[in-house]
């Protein structure tokens, strides 16, 4: 094993023993006691390397994307939940990395980003900035599971690479009355109740379907982030909550038909989600408290609400320099 805990020093040991070119390569290094785990293999990968380089008087071989990729695809994505859609997208970007070096990832994305997202001859229609921003996550993720499980090079090949930035918050909220509007208008039973469960939880369509219903909430095993969760269940939705609901391409259909009938094309089934989030802070519910509701796992996905929370603010503002009525008065001697 070329790297171990030395108990008695508190630190990791790099150790090298191996004949090579027909000698004897040994040497031994103590590393320092800051390094965790992770910084200890990524060193042993590049002395590793330096040593069969010096002792064979060789060039250590190249690596290329194509390879890591393969790697990738037939020891990784079969475990992967959306395995298949990500074999499919690593596939698209072929014509970006195909016959590059595994040191030239960077380099790789940034001329799939330009290629991908703009239109030309070749490309009618640019890929929005999110899509590219995961297809180059998928690329980057092939490269490093290749590079620390394969030593495929030296450094982790994806240190260099930029993502796209994505700006897709959408900023669509409508109130508990235009929400009755759409389920008056609505002709599918079904429908009307996702609607209303949306409004009245916060839920995405996909876990509205597949959530359990028990007598005073709503029971997620499995979600967006991973986390199980529990919705308690708002007073006005008892009425609904066992309705059985069809697939979600049934409800999108009756929910756009509803929508345009009132003249709200621009009207998504996940603003719903959004709506529900703005009506709890309207109401004073903090950012935090609307996270948790919404099954946030990062307080990053909570801030896009956070210009709503204005009267929170100004009630907090407020509240500098007031006198605590129930303060006892301070007897001046």
């Amino acid at each position: 094993m070329p790297i171990y805990r030395d108990k008695a020093r508190g630190c990791f040991v790099f150790e090298f023993d191996r004949r090579l070119a027909g000698q004897r390569v040994r040497t031994r290094k103590h590393l320092p006691k800051t390094w965790n785990k992770s910084q200890a293999d990524a060193f042993e990968r590049q002395e590793s390397a330096k040593l069969y380089a010096l002792a064979t008087s060789i060039e250590r071989a190249e690596h290329t994307i194509e390879e890591a990729v393969d790697v990738y695809i037939k020891e990784r994505t079969p475990h992967l939940k959306s395995g298949a859609n990500v074999e499919r997208e690593l596939g698209q970007m072929f014509f970006a990395y195909q016959g590059r070096p595994i040191t030239a990832l960077a380099e790789a994305c940034k001329f799939y980003i330009a290629k991908a997202g703009r239109a030309d001859e070749t490309n009618d229609k640019p890929l929005a900035p999110a899509t590219l921003r995961n297809r180059v996550r998928y690329l980057t993720s092939a490269c490093r599971y290749a590079w620390k499980y394969h030593n495929m090079g030296e450094h982790d090949p994806a240190e260099r690479v930029i993502s796209p930035v994505v700006r897709n918050e959408r900023r669509f909220f409508i109130d508990r009355k235009v929400m009755l509007q759409l389920c008056r208008v609505c002709k599918h039973r079904a429908t009307r109740a996702a609607i209303r469960i949306a409004f009245y939880s916060g839920m995405r369509m996909n876990e509205i379907i597949i959530a359990e219903r028990t007598e005073s909430a709503f029971v997620l095993a499995d979600t967006k982030n991973g986390e199980p969760r529990i919705v308690p269940m708002h007073r006005k939705l008892r009425g609904c909550a066992n309705i059985m609901l069809p697939d979600q391409s049934r409800i999108s259909k009756h929910f756009r038909d509803a929508r345009n009938e009132l003249g709200m094309a621009w009207l998504h089934f996940h603003d719903l989600r959004h709506s529900a989030a703005s009506a709890m802070i309207n109401e004073g519910v903090d950012l935090y408290t609307v996270g948790a509701v919404l099954g946030h796992k990062s307080s990053a996905s909570t801030q896009r609400y956070a210009h709503l929370a204005t009267e929170s603010l100004r009630s907090a503002i407020d509240r500098i320099g007031q006198k605590n009525p129930h303060q006892k008065k301070m007897r001046v001697a």
